[in-house]
């Protein structure tokens, strides 16, 4: 079996060079993320060349953190400095990517993973040395991290197109429909959709209690009186044809036992009722992977978060890079005679599978 050729770009540079350039990148996005979270992208985005009195004052940050972390910008080629003046500017190219107004596609937003999964770093040794899994504990910062990443999608394309995907879904929300989503963590999905669909009744299950608790409380101040969240194990959901449509978003591979957890949404559908699974649409076969631009991305979460907590429940550690026909697969064996893949442009990285009994 011959291993595929190495990115052209990775060809050409020595294995010295492209790992002092990884392990720089790797300290700078520490950085970007500290950025993203405290508003210093935002508040450069528009900004003419400025001192780095001026930039903190913009973004209401004490001086000297912001001095520093704008040497790391500068030396990291993000930031433009001008030694004449001693003035920083953010590249438009840069903000393009890098602000709140890139939506779904801020790249920065992407930044504080890597401190959550640093910190779980001598779990995740020790896992490799003796096996096992980890806690959701161990990831303090996970629902605020995954809440942004969701909310920025859904804000933007879950009622214009991601709903769509699923024909007639939309007119049948509108008159009032049954909805169960399944692995809800903060519930942006599920109070989006109660939102624009008053008729419709929403119900969110999800193992973390904290998740649920956030859920709850944003209902609440949207004033929204058809939403329900719990607090439950997903692997048992406990229904029979309790519900018209069905949804996940980017859980299934987090399970501790998926298979049960699609064969508890197919029963949980009433006749002609629809599932719509979101995921990762990295595919269970290595070499699909290899040249896809955000694959080492999603190797390393699925090795320091989502196999590991799976795995930590006694579960199969199912793992990010799932999709292809192990996905078809476990939507047949849960019951799913009728599955629709979409794969949109406009979310890089991501399955859609409708699916019908």
């Amino acid at each position: 079996m011959t291993c595929p050729d190495p990115a052209p770009e990775q060809r050409r540079e020595a294995p010295t060079d492209r790992m002092l350039r990884l392990i720089n990148d790797g300290f700078l996005v520490l950085l970007v993320g500290i950025g993203h979270r405290t508003g210093l992208f935002d508040a450069l985005d528009g900004m003419p060349p400025s001192s780095a009195a001026g930039i903190a004052t913009a973004a209401g940050l004490n001086e000297r953190y912001v001095r520093e972390w704008l040497g790391a910008m500068a030396c990291g080629g993000i930031v433009e400095h001008d030694p004449t003046t001693d003035t920083f500017v953010l590249p438009s190219a840069y903000a393009d990517v890098l602000t709140t107004r890139a939506g779904p596609r801020n790249a920065a937003a992407l930044a504080p993973i890597v401190a959550m999964l640093a910190a779980v770093d001598d779990r995740i040794v020790e896992c490799f040395r003796h096996g096992g899994g980890t806690e959701y504990s161990d990831y303090p910062a996970f629902v605020r991290t995954m809440s942004e990443q969701s909310r920025m999608l859904f804000d933007l394309a879950l009622i214009p197109a991601i709903l769509p995907l699923v024909e007639g879904v939309v007119d049948r929300l509108e008159r009032g429909i049954d909805v169960l989503d399944v692995g809800c963590g903060s519930g942006h999905a599920i109070n989006v959709m109660a939102a624009r669909f008053p008729r419709s009744a929403f119900v969110g299950y999800d193992l973390l209690d904290t998740a649920i608790d956030a859920a709850r409380a944003e209902s609440q101040a949207l004033g929204l009186t058809n939403t329900t969240f719990e607090q439950r194990d997903t692997a048992d959901l406990g229904h029979d044809s309790a519900f018209d449509f069905a949804t996940t978003f980017s859980s299934i591979h987090d399970q501790a036992f998926p298979r049960r957890v699609l064969a508890g949404i197919a029963r949980s559908l009433r006749p002609g009722g629809v599932y719509l699974c979101a995921d990762a649409g990295y595919s269970c076969h290595l070499g699909d992977n290899i040249d896809l631009p955000y694959a080492p991305l999603a190797y390393t979460i699925s090795t320091m978060h989502c196999m590991p907590v799976s795995l930590g429940l006694g579960g199969e550690g199912l793992g990010e890079a799932w999709a292809g026909p192990q996905a078809l697969d476990l939507l047949a064996e849960a019951g799913f005679g009728d599955v629709i893949r979409h794969t949109p442009p406009w979310h890089e990285g991501f399955d859609y599978y409708v699916c019908r009994i």
